[in-house]
């Protein structure tokens, strides 16, 4: 396989492709779908790898630019692991992030029990020719109630073990360098650094 020196980033989440371009090289020119009026696949897989792995697949054949995807979202113990990769659908069902963290913090109430959670993230590399690699990070933690304005989604209502700060209160760097998006990245990062 030969050196890559622009990479499509698969997704439409501005959040998203910020925090996996700071993770790639800064001599990597980023391409987004939008620079290519690519529109998102319809999400059909059952995890989040497939699903990383489908929208890899899918801006890859259409742009013929090595891609890199992402699948990602939050998984609460006591909700049964949802919202799971539904994460952005019900952020839409509820009429957006803030509605949707606050119905979160009121399941997890009612249900009464722990409010342990995790953040999951698959990240697939596709070249053109057919070859892909797919990683996935976690990162545990507990659900609580929204504080700060930092992050995106729903990284207001998410502490990490360990922390006492949930990623909406982190700066951006202090959260890009613990995240599960950072966590799958250096998995992947092993596998493809000689081609960067």
């Amino acid at each position: 396989m030969k050196k890559i020196n622009k990479l499509l980033i698969g997704t439409h989440n501005k959040g998203k492709f910020r925090e996996i371009s700071d993770l790639l090289p800064k001599k990597l020119k980023k391409i987004s779908p939008q620079d290519l009026k690519i529109e998102s696949p319809e999400e059909t897989g059952k995890s989040f790898e497939e699903n990383s792995e489908l929208k890899a697949n899918f801006f890859c054949k259409r742009s013929n630019i090595v891609t890199l995807s992402d699948d990602s979202g939050l998984e609460v113990d006591c909700l049964d692991g949802n919202p799971g990769i539904y994460s952005s659908r019900w952020a839409e069902k509820f009429g957006g992030f803030e509605n949707a963290m606050q119905e979160i913090i009121k399941m997890v109430k009612n249900k009464n029990k722990n409010s342990k959670a995790q953040f999951i993230c698959s990240l697939t590399i596709q070249w053109p020719e057919g070859e892909k690699i797919t990683e996935t990070g976690v990162i545990k933690g507990n659900i609580t109630e929204k504080k700060g304005n930092n992050g995106f989604g729903y990284d207001p209502i998410f502490i990490p073990d360990g922390y006492h700060k949930t990623f909406g209160e982190m700066n951006y760097k202090e959260k890009l360098l613990i995240d599960h998006r950072f966590i799958a990245y250096k998995k992947l990062e092993k596998k493809i650094k000689n081609y960067f």
